[in-house]
């Protein structure tokens, strides 16, 4: 058994005393060539198939960066410019209304003070999202009516009607002024799809996906793929189990969805994100092929907040900043936090960052809901443990260049089913 199985198996499998664990995980660590993956329990609840290195899971919000760095392929074609006005492509958003105070009514509006840029919606600071206060009046209607929250890909419309339902909601803030999370992300998936012409998840499949060979990442999977999907699970005292089931393989994600969320709805396996995570780390080229300029995934992973934003979406962001599509350490406050280090979790118990300092992938997919904004305890143990694992690893190389020790390149992988 290996280091990064025992962590998987104490802190997921077994969790901690009155929670919940997730029947399973698979997590993936690397730097360089040393790469180690675990694959632990089983793909749903009280037994049957075991996880594997190649099961698909759910991956929410980690699918974020995937989605800003669509847009930011956009930036590099010239076909958009970070301070380009959005209502060009997207007229829903032309004037937008503003509550006068966050906690003011729906109907207490007044105008923007200048309209909406692609810069703000890759910030999250356009004036759309959640605010770490759920209760303001104006938050409510996300929910209601723009259906935000733990995705559930059939219940959507198609684009154009979704737009139409986020002009009549009115913003939170002026643009630029507050971070708010997660529809931003949704509005730069409709995006790409109106300045290219073309469905978003057709551009990501020939821009991103299939450079990178991710074949497994999508809005959907194919019933020929079942036998790797998850089954997916929420926390449920009322459940013996402390769990109930959410979703199957043959439940919200067996068909392409009207509306492919770019905050949520994708799905992927540890190799594919760990593809795109080598891509960033390589500043924007993959096996010999540029996707990305380096300055793109420069600003992908720069935080572009002010403190006191910062200190407003403590709730999410827990001391962090923002960059485009996912947090960035600023300060090196917890064992595992580095400053540049960049990635975010998914509300569907998934994790993924990448620290372009020391050259680390950090990735753990489990099937089992965050009870909310607030990673966990198996969270903050995986973490780390890839820092740990980092340092050893960096340690090892120290060793190598000064001639004392031979270089330890190797891929572990484990799979357990208890």
């Amino acid at each position: 058994m290996t280091e990064l199985t025992d962590v998987l198996r104490r802190h997921v499998i077994t969790a901690e005393p009155g929670t919940p664990a997730a029947p399973g995980a698979v997590a993936l660590v690397a730097r360089g060539d040393r790469v180690e993956v675990a694959a632990v329990g089983t793909r749903e609840a009280g037994g049957g198939a075991p996880m594997r290195r190649d099961s698909i899971f759910r991956i929410a919000s980690i699918g974020k960066p995937l989605t800003a760095a669509a847009v930011m392929m956009l930036v590099d074609d010239g076909l958009i410019a970070l301070d380009d006005e959005v209502r060009r492509w997207l007229p829903e958003l032309a004037a937008p209304m503003v509550v006068r105070l966050p906690d003011s009514a729906v109907d207490d509006v007044v105008p923007a003070d200048r309209p909406i840029t692609v810069e703000d919606l890759l910030t999250f600071r356009a004036g759309y999202g959640f605010p770490s206060d759920f209760s303001l009046p104006a938050v409510q209607p996300l929910f209601s009516e723009l259906k935000q929250g733990p995705p559930m890909p059939q219940t959507l419309p198609g684009p154009d009607e979704w737009m139409a339902t986020l002009s009549c909601i009115p913003m939170l803030g002026q643009p630029g002024e507050f971070w708010l999370y997660n529809t931003c992300s949704d509005i730069q998936g409709v995006l790409v799809a109106r300045v290219t012409g073309r469905s978003f998840p057709d551009f990501l499949a020939e821009r991103l996906f299939g450079p990178l060979g991710m074949a497994d990442t999508g809005f959907h999977v194919p019933a020929a793929e079942f036998d790797r999907f998850t089954s997916f699970y929420r926390p449920d005292p009322a459940e013996e189990s402390g769990m109930r089931l959410v979703d199957a393989p043959g439940g919200q994600w067996s068909s392409a969805p009207a509306f492919p969320s770019g905050s949520g709805g994708m799905v992927s396996t540890v190799d594919d994100w760990y593809a795109f995570a080598r891509m960033l780390l390589a500043g924007g080229t993959f096996g010999g092929r540029r996707l990305l300029s380096a300055d793109s995934v420069r600003l992908m992973s720069t935080d572009h907040l002010t403190a006191q934003q910062r200190a407003a979406g403590t709730l999410f962001l827990s001391g962090q900043g923002w960059g485009f599509g996912g947090s960035v350490d600023v300060n090196a406050t917890d064992p595992w936090t580095t400053p540049g280090r960049y990635g975010w979790v998914g509300g569907s118990g998934t994790t993924a960052h990448i620290d372009p300092a020391t050259g680390m992938t950090a990735i753990m997919l489990t099937q089992l809901e965050m009870s909310g904004p607030v990673p966990a305890t198996p969270m903050h143990e995986f973490w780390k443990y890839a820092a740990s694992a980092t340092a050893k690893a960096a340690a090892g190389t120290a060793k190598t260049a000064s001639g004392t020790t031979e270089p330890a390149s190797a891929t572990t992988e484990t799979a357990d089913r208890s």
